[in-house]
Formats: structure tokens, C-alpha cells, sequence
């Protein structure tokens, strides 16, 4: 026979998770601590970045979650493995993962878009990405224009993927999104931008701005032009586009990257608001991309 204390324990566990299933959708879990080196798959509770903007990803890998009374937009998602804690994330918050109409994509690596076919098979949404990450989703991998092609995996294939041109918006109810090409990290890569305004009408611009990092296979050399021209200018204008996007709040696909776990949250540890992030996050991609060049040149080609 169960005792009275073993009876009020489960009791007041009962109450407290009714209480959590019950609540509004700003009353987000507290975030939980990341190890110093996470897996991808690490997970970590959702939280409100600002407004109607949310964090859905892992403690290595961002997934973003833009609401609105006509549905919900997300950005990225993650591994397939952890597609399920993506929707486990929303429906945490109080969002129905059904009503995310769209599932947009920065770059098309695993880490990133992994979880797509699964979140776009179990959401209904239509998924939406720039030439050549979309086709690159569409087949499950990219191709020679990626500098990781030689050392990445594929990932599970996304069907019809609709195409959005640099520079077009993504509209749905009173949710714009912006697409701005910024390859380099891959040939694909894309940033995304909006605006999301609070209760109070305090509206900030979000830059959701792709990895400038230099990562790549032991083949790939980004100052080889006779073997990917243009692709080395390309990289050069990305860095000067994320530099210049409305930018109070910065996100990137790899929370590190920008402190952005440190930044959210119910007691954060660094400031949400930087006009100046952008500026900032680009400079450091630059002085990489410099570093590399310089690591080029001062080794030999690899055979072909």
C-alpha cells in the first residue's frame, strides 16, 4: 500500500506537470546548462530569444522559431536524431508544431539540415531554401562547391523544395523574412533577417547570420579560382553583406558562435542587444578567411 507521503509526492508532481502543460506560451522551461563541448544532439530547454522569436535547437546546433497567429516559421533543423526534440521544444513553449508552415535552411550540411525531411514530414511545412542548397537538399548532399564536400555526410533527402531568389522575402501572416546570399561556408549558404516587435511595440531587427568560418576538405583550397572561380569573391561579398544587415539582435547557426545561449534565457549572462554584433561577427570571418589564405600559400597544392 502506497504511503501518504509516496501519495502526496505523486500528487503534487501530477499538479505541477498539469500546471506546465496548461501554461501560455511565453511561460517558456528554464534553460538548462550545456556541457563545455556538446554533441549536436545535446539537449537544451526552448527559451524566448525576443518577442516572438524562439530557441528550439540542441546545445551545439540552433533551430529558430518565429511565431504568428497565421503560423510559425523555423529556421534550421538540426540532425534527423534530433528532430524530435525540435518538436518536443515547441510544443514546450505551447506552439503546435503543425502550425509551422515553413522550414527554412542556412547551409546544407548535416549538422544543420539533417532534421528537415523529418520536421517538414511530420509539420506539413513546405521547405524553402536558395539555389544550390536547395537542390543540394532535394538530393541529400551537396556537391564540389561545398569545401567540406570530401569529409561531411549526406543527409536524409527533402522533397519539392521551394526556391527563394538573394534578396526575396518569405511572407506569412505578418511574418517577413528575408533571404541574403552569403556563400562561402558553403556555395549555398544563406542569412536570414526580421523584425520582431513585443508587447510594448519595441520592434529590433534579427540577423540570423551563416557560419564565415573557412572549414574544408584536405582538397579544397578557397585561393584555387581555375577550380572554383569566383568562389573566393563570393566569400568576400558574403562577409561585407553580414556586416551590413539590420542587426540588433544576432543569431548563428552554431549558438557558440555568438554566446547566443549566454545571451538568452531567464538569467542571462551577456547582453541580448548589439547593434554592433554583425560588424563584429563579420570582421572575425574575415581575419579567418585571411588566416587560411595565408596557410595556403605558404603550402603546397595537395595532388588532384
Amino acid at each position: 500500500m502506497r504511503s501518504f507521503t509516496g501519495w502526496l509526492s505523486v500528487s503534487i508532481a501530477s499538479l505541477l506537470l498539469a500546471a506546465c502543460a496548461s501554461a501560455p506560451p511565453h511561460a517558456a522551461k528554464a534553460a538548462g546548462a550545456c556541457p563545455a563541448d556538446p554533441n549536436w544532439d545535446e539537449s537544451t530547454a526552448p527559451r524566448r530569444i525576443y518577442a516572438n522569436t524562439w530557441y528550439v535547437g540542441t546545445c551545439a546546433i540552433s533551430a529558430i522559431l518565429i511565431t504568428s497567429d497565421a503560423g510559425h516559421i523555423l529556421i534550421d533543423g538540426v540532425t534527423d536524431t534530433a528532430a524530435p526534440n525540435i518538436e518536443a521544444n515547441i510544443r514546450a513553449l505551447g506552439f503546435d508544431p503543425g502550425q509551422v508552415r515553413y522550414i527554412l535552411n542556412s547551409h546544407e550540411h548535416i549538422d544543420h539540415a539533417g532534421g528537415i525531411a523529418r520536421l517538414a514530414r511530420d509539420t506539413g511545412a513546405r521547405v524553402v531554401a536558395r539555389e544550390p542548397a536547395a537542390t543540394a537538399l532535394e538530393r541529400g548532399k551537396a556537391d564540389r562547391g561545398d569545401p567540406q564536400f570530401l569529409s561531411v555526410p549526406g543527409f536524409p533527402p527533402v522533397a519539392n523544395v521551394q526556391r527563394i531568389d538573394d534578396g526575396g522575402t518569405l511572407r506569412l501572416g505578418a511574418l517577413a523574412l528575408t533571404a541574403h546570399a552569403t556563400p562561402g561556408h558553403t556555395a549555398g549558404a544563406t542569412s536570414w533577417t526580421w523584425r520582431s516587435c513585443d508587447d510594448t511595440g519595441q520592434c529590433r531587427d534579427i540577423a540570423y547570420a551563416d557560419s564565415l568560418t573557412p572549414f574544408s576538405d584536405k582538397v579544397y583550397r578557397f585561393s584555387d579560382d581555375a577550380a572554383h572561380p569566383g568562389a573566393l569573391a563570393a566569400y568576400r561579398r558574403s562577409i561585407e553583406t553580414v556586416a551590413a544587415l539590420p542587426c540588433d539582435i544576432l543569431l548563428t547557426p552554431h549558438p557558440g558562435a555568438s554566446d547566443l545561449l549566454e545571451r538568452t534565457g531567464p538569467h542571462p549572462a551577456k547582453p541580448l542587444v548589439d547593434a554592433g554584433a554583425c560588424r563584429a561577427y563579420a570582421a572575425a570571418g574575415a581575419a579567418k578567411l585571411d588566416a587560411r589564405l595565408e596557410q595556403e600559400r605558404a603550402q603546397p597544392a595537395p595532388a588532384r
